[in-house]
């Protein structure tokens, strides 16, 4: 299998570029979807798959998002929008 992922770090960030893609050609119903299959996988998924949403797919899909000045708060869901804030709250000075 020449294409398989070997490490849930490496899913996530597939993932993060697959969601990235749907804004990109303005499919934001499947962005959508992206987002809240990421939000299930955040809140059952092993603390492997959830450092994993957090820092790699959380971090790239908002880093994306603020570059090109979407809205964060209308797209992502509770937990992953939790995250966020906690994410750019630790890095402020």
């Amino acid at each position: 299998m020449k294409n398989q992922i070997t490490t849930s770090y490496k899913q996530a960030e597939r993932f993060a570029e697959i969601t990235k893609t749907f804004l990109i050609t303005g499919n934001v119903q499947r962005a959508r979807k992206c987002l809240a299959l990421a939000e299930r996988l955040f809140a059952t998924g092993s603390s492997e798959t959830k450092n994993a949403i957090s820092n790699v797919y959380v971090f790239s899909v908002s880093t994306f998002m603020e570059l090109r000045h979407c809205s964060i708060a209308n797209l992502f869901p509770k937990s992953l929008k939790a995250e966020y804030l906690k994410q750019i709250n630790a890095t402020s000075v």
